[in-house]
Formats: structure tokens, sequence, C-alpha cells
């Protein structure tokens, strides 16, 4: 077994090593129990990406999202050590302790989009070429939509700013797809208003070649965590 990252008791048993038998490795001290069904080498010094393969195992769906997606795809220059990596699932999870005594990290689960295919759904999340392979990470069209979902709550609004005026050249036609899938209004609203403010795309053509879901036609005006008032028009 490659050392690195747990592993799990399905592949211990391709091996030959049954549950009962991985229980005398560990009461041996040959093997260390992480969780229910999960195991290690004693003293195994973890790397973040192999963990994270290891999760992609159990959780469908599951990814580096917003923030640092953003960072690991190149758009932010760099993602301080310091903070939390954001993860995104399609069902509810609890990051387990092994990995966040590990690795500081949370996990966001939102119907953020309603997928009109799953082809789409598998192209907005990729693996940059540094990254080792079959690691998820979300396209940055869809990371900044992430992003901009958390504003308020998770993500500071002058941060999530700052970040989205480092992104360049999206593919258009993608972020189309992606915006008239997104059910958040105000990620939607506040992408498209940051848009016409940087000049990042043309947003009234891409409002005319795509659906995308503003809302009504009214303003949308929410109150953050910090006490702010946002206030959003509907077409940016």
């Amino acid at each position: 077994m490659p050392r690195g990252a747990p592993f799990c008791l399905s592949a211990l048993s391709r091996l030959g090593i049954s549950a009962q038998l991985a229980a005398q490795y560990v009461a041996s001290g040959w093997l260390v129990r992480l969780a229910h069904g999960v195991y290690a080498y004693p003293n195994d010094d973890f790397n973040v990406y192999d963990a994270l393969l290891f999760l992609q195992k159990l959780v469908p769906g599951l990814h580096v999202g917003g923030k640092t997606a953003l960072g690991w795809q190149g758009v932010m220059h760099s993602v301080s050590s310091r903070h939390a990596l954001v993860l995104w699932g399609d069902k509810r999870f609890q990051l387990p302790n092994w990995f966040t005594e590990r690795f500081s990290a949370r996990y966001v689960h939102a119907q953020l989009f309603e997928w009109s295919d799953d082809e789409l759904s598998r192209r907005t999340l990729t693996t940059p070429p540094t990254l080792p392979e079959g690691l998820s990470v979300a396209a940055p069209e869809r990371a900044v939509l992430e992003l901009l979902y958390e504003v308020g709550v998770k993500q500071s609004l002058e941060e999530a700013r700052n970040v989205f005026d480092g992104v360049r050249s999206p593919r258009k036609a993608l972020l189309g797809r992606l915006l008239a899938c997104c059910t958040s209004v105000k990620a939607v609203r506040l992408f498209l208003t940051w848009a016409r403010e940087t000049n990042l795309v043309d947003v009234d053509a891409l409002l005319k070649q795509h659906a995308v879901r503003t809302g009504s036609s009214k303003r949308w005006i929410g109150r953050l965590d910090d006490g702010t008032l946002l206030s959003l028009k509907p077409h940016g």
C-alpha cells in the first residue's frame, strides 16, 4: 500500500486482508484505525492531494471549489496556507476528524446548480497540470460562482471582489450555461454587476444568448453577516 494517504478496508481485502486480520494489525501497531473501515500506516505524513483523492471515492461530486479552486487554477497569485480548503460535494457530508486534524478545511453542500445534463457538471471539474491525475478542481467559471454564493456568509464581500478582479478571459459559452443553471440569485446578480464594472464580459450579449436566472424584476436586497446591506439590480 502506498504511503501518504489512508486506505479503506476494501483495498486491504483485495490484498487478502480481512477485517479481523486488519484488527490484529491495529492491535499489534502495524496499522492505525482512523475511522470505521479507514486505516493508515502509523505516523504517516499525509499528502493533501492524496487525502483528497481518497475522499473523492467516498463523496459524490467532491471537489476543490470556490476560492481554493481559483487559487489552484492560477486565478489568484497565492492562497495563504492559513485559508481553509474549500471543498464542495453533491451530498451532505462531515469531513472526518483524521482529515481536519491534518488540514484546515470546510465542506459546502448546496444545490448551486440545476444541471441541464451530466456532461456540463463533468466539464466544469478539471485537474490543473501540476496536480495529481484525477484530482477534481472546479474550473474558474464554476469556482467564481461558488465563491460568490458564499459572500456574506463564509466569504467577505471585499475579498471576493479582489479575487473577482483577478479573473481573466472566461469561456463565455461555458459561463453562460453555468449562469443559466445557477440557482442562487445573489451569486448571479453579483457576477453580472461586477462583470459590468470590470468589463469581464459583454453582459448584455450574454443575457441575450442565455436564459440567465436573475430572479424577479425587483432589486435583490440582503443583509450580510457583517451587517452590510447588499443591493443588486436584476441585470447588473
